[in-house]
């Protein structure tokens, strides 16, 4: 048993290895474009530059893409004809009935890609899907390169709004949102568009910056019925931005709370830690007061120190009948903050704002 286990292990750490490269090579992460393992990176000599032809550009790249991505399964059947030379492999007919449908279905795969990557290039790429959406936005009297013309002058401008990771890039200019994909560019005209928030998801830790996020989803409906609808997806913090590129206002979905300021987005995850801590049971001759920060809601948080013992660390033991909501001691314990260093914001300390008293997030208890 021991001697077949050392026998698999070859193949089972190229096999892991190669699941891996392929996910991430399909996914890139970002280690991969600092290394420039993409296929944008490999082949720019091809592809020549996004800045001078966004549209051929994007057409190059995503039909690159398709027919790189297309030959990773054969790739892994050569790998395995290396890392398990006794499965015989790089004689098929050797091979197992299994290791002869994948090599068949890994064969086909690429020569599928190839063909219709020749179909995309008939009459000067008129075929390829992005040429067929720039054609539905076309006027009758003009065809796709006008308005793939349009596109490339305006990309080229300094003052168009881009965000996102590269897998899914937002970009508008003065007249389209587009959002770019691995495989795909998305494209609508902004007068014919209608914008909807439909979903915002509150992160109380960014992967790049240990602050809080939170990710907004638009839809991006058209009323041309050949436009299909599709989805961007961005930080709050650039909501601002986006709406001052925009000609039409957005229209927020009924349960959408948007944050655009990290003390907006702090106060919800100070909320949510809060919500963890245990509760204060306020005495039954005690009644509750408006809260004096804004004076709409009811005082419903007590500082107690439960951090540690009485006597140990910075934080004291605060007196003060309840006086603030929830929200406005979120907004007071950020308004005390290192702006320039947000990811120290939940495990510092600050004084009451009433007596001055040490506390940390940990004291606060809802009522």
């Amino acid at each position: 048993y021991g001697g077949l286990l050392s026998m698999e292990r070859p193949e089972v750490t190229f096999t892991l290895a190669y699941v891996v490269f392929a996910v991430c090579f399909v996914f890139t992460p970002n280690e991969f474009h600092s290394a420039g393992l993409t296929v944008q990176n490999l082949l720019s000599g091809w592809l020549g530059s996004e800045d001078v032809d966004f549209t051929h550009f994007h057409i190059k790249r995503t039909t690159a893409t398709a027919l790189v991505h297309s030959l990773l399964p054969l790739g892994y059947y050569i790998g395995m004809c290396f890392a398990a030379p006794e499965k015989q492999l790089y004689n098929i007919y050797q091979a197992s009935g299994g290791w002869k449908l994948y090599l068949l279905v890994a064969a086909i795969l690429p020569l599928f890609t190839g063909l219709l990557t020749y179909y995309w290039m008939h009459k000067q790429w008129s075929n390829h899907p992005i040429a067929r959406t720039l054609a539905d936005h076309a006027l009758p009297q003009s065809g796709w390169r006008a308005v793939a013309s349009s596109i490339n002058t305006e990309f080229r401008r300094i003052d168009k709004f881009a965000t996102g990771p590269p897998g899914a890039r937002v970009v508008v200019t003065d007249t389209w949102v587009m959002k770019v994909t691995t495989y795909q560019v998305y494209i609508a005209q902004q007068q014919d568009i209608h914008l909807t928030v439909i979903d915002s998801r509150q992160h109380e830790l960014s992967p790049d910056s240990n602050t809080p996020v939170q990710f907004l989803t638009i839809r991006v409906a058209n009323i041309n019925p050949h436009v299909k609808p599709f989805d961007i997806r961005l930080n709050s913090t650039e909501y601002g931005e986006l709406l001052e590129k925009l000609h039409a206002p957005i229209r927020h979905a009924a349960n959408v709370v948007i944050h655009q300021s990290l003390s907006d987005m702090f106060v919800e995850t100070f909320r949510s830690q809060v919500e963890m801590n245990q509760f204060y049971y306020l005495p039954s001759n005690q009644d509750l007061e408006p809260c004096i920060g804004c004076l709409q809601a009811n005082a419903n948080i007590k500082l107690v120190k439960l951090c540690q013992d009485p006597n140990e660390g910075e934080c004291q033991q605060c007196y003060c009948r309840p006086m603030w909501c929830m929200t406005c001691m979120g907004k007071w314990f950020a308004s005390r903050q290192d702006q320039q260093h947000p990811e120290t914001w939940l495990s510092s300390k600050v004084p009451c704002p009433t007596c001055r008293a040490k506390f940390c997030i940990l004291d606060v208890c809802r009522l």
